[in-house]
């Protein structure tokens, strides 16, 4: 029987196994900075450098140039494609030899906002990224919707979690929800890894989806209102959260909003003044990483319920960053490029509550020209920021609240 790899309607994209292979097979080129609007290609070009062990810079496709080069600068506009030979792939074991032979010198990149208002520069190894996937023979049926950017530390570890068991993957992630909702029952889907942003549009639960036996959710927190609709919704389906990070990718996970941390991982972690930390041993590499004697903060909050083993709950982030719908944007970054804009004199930019999304990104523009108006800030920012870091609400206002010492007061 051919097996699908992976579905994608929106793109109108469907591909067997054999298609992965014969795609591999007649790949002769490469190169490492990986920019594409197609889910296909992108997996398959993280493929694609293990079965050669070169290094893969996972870029969002709607990063705009200017953003690129300040992150890896000139080599971006630089780089040219790099030719090698065809290796044939018959089969998936052909594959598994490759990562074998060549998983301790690969390693793949990406990128995470930090609190400096540039995003940081993460590298993993093939162990690292790989931590948390499951290689069982009970999971060789299962039947994967993706949900997440597959650039993004969610977006891989669905990613491997499903190509290291050969499973088939549904693309969810962009879609209406009627046809999320198609997609998961016509293709049988058993198992969805998602934000609670991506679960509330799903929502009311005035359908059925019977094939899931497992929900996974993280990024944000889970309200209890949407946990129980998701269980009418899921009839079938177990939930639990998942607490990861691009710094470190997946930890630990819990079957409710109360973590407990396994023995094997237990030395690696501690908690000061309520806030997590985690031992280098567990981190991906970056300059941009900073240690105390061999810690790092994540600036995660947390309820201690039980020291041994160490069980908890989150409360909050300690910074200020903004999370919307699963993305953290950094509200420094938003403003310092705001500030480019010769019509305003000043911004503010801050998160409301929202429902829907989790928070909302907002800002307050103190103008030198009453001509300017939102769609003009908006119009302005569609070129130098990806789409989730750009305010939903522009207020303009005639003066910025300040602190004692001249800083903006943020709320």
């Amino acid at each position: 029987m051919i097996k699908l790899f992976f579905k994608d309607t929106f793109e109108g994209v469907e591909k067997t196994y054999e298609d992965l292979f014969s795609d591999l097979s007649n790949s002769v080129t490469y190169n490492k900075f990986c920019k594409s609007d197609s889910f296909y290609e992108v997996f398959k070009q993280i493929i694609q450098s293990l079965i050669i062990g070169e290094e893969i810079i996972l870029l969002d496709s709607d990063f705009a140039d200017n953003e690129i080069i300040k992150l890896v600068g000139v080599e971006y506009k630089n780089n040219k494609n790099k030719r090698y030979n065809k290796t044939v792939i018959l089969q998936f074991s052909d594959i598994q030899e490759k990562i074998l032979i060549n998983k301790k010198k690969w390693k793949i990149t990406l990128f995470t906002s930090g609190t400096t208002g540039v995003p940081k520069k993460i590298s993993h190894s093939f162990d690292s990224i790989s931590r948390s996937v499951k290689k069982e023979e009970k999971r060789a049926d299962d039947i994967w919707g993706f949900a997440y950017n597959p650039t993004h530390m969610a977006g891989l570890q669905v990613f491997f979690q499903a190509f290291m068991n050969q499973n088939t993957i549904i693309r969810l992630f962009g879609l209406q929800r009627k046809d999320i909702l198609t997609q998961i029952n016509e293709n049988i889907v058993t198992n969805i890894s998602a934000t609670p942003t991506f679960y509330r549009l799903l929502l009311p639960a005035d359908q059925i989806c019977s094939s899931v036996n497992m929900l996974t959710s993280g990024g944000e927190k889970f309200d209890s209102n949407t946990l129980n609709s998701l269980k009418v919704m899921f009839p079938n389906s177990k939930i639990r959260n998942v607490y990861a990070s691009t710094e470190a990718g997946s930890l630990f996970s819990s079957n409710g909003d109360v973590f407990t941390i396994k023995s094997e991982i237990s030395k690696f972690i501690k908690v000061e003044d309520n806030e997590i930390f985690l031992h280098r041993s567990l981190m991906g590499n970056s300059s941009g990483i900073k240690f105390n004697r061999d810690w790092y903060a994540t600036g995660d909050l947390i309820e201690v319920i039980k020291d041994e083993p160490l069980t908890f709950k989150f409360i909050s982030r300690r910074n200020e960053m903004i999370n919307t719908g699963g993305y953290k944007v950094n509200p420094t970054e938003v403003e310092e490029t705001l500030r480019l804009n010769k019509m305003i004199k000043e911004v503010y930019v801050y998160g409301k509550k929202n429902s829907l999304l989790g928070n909302i990104v907002c800002c307050e523009i103190v103008r030198l020209s009453d001509s300017l108006n939102e769609k003009m800030v908006r119009d302005f920012l569609s070129d130098k920021l990806q789409e989730y870091k750009i305010p939903r609400v522009v207020k303009f206002v005639d003066i910025l609240a300040t602190t004692r010492t001249g800083k903006l007061k943020r709320k």
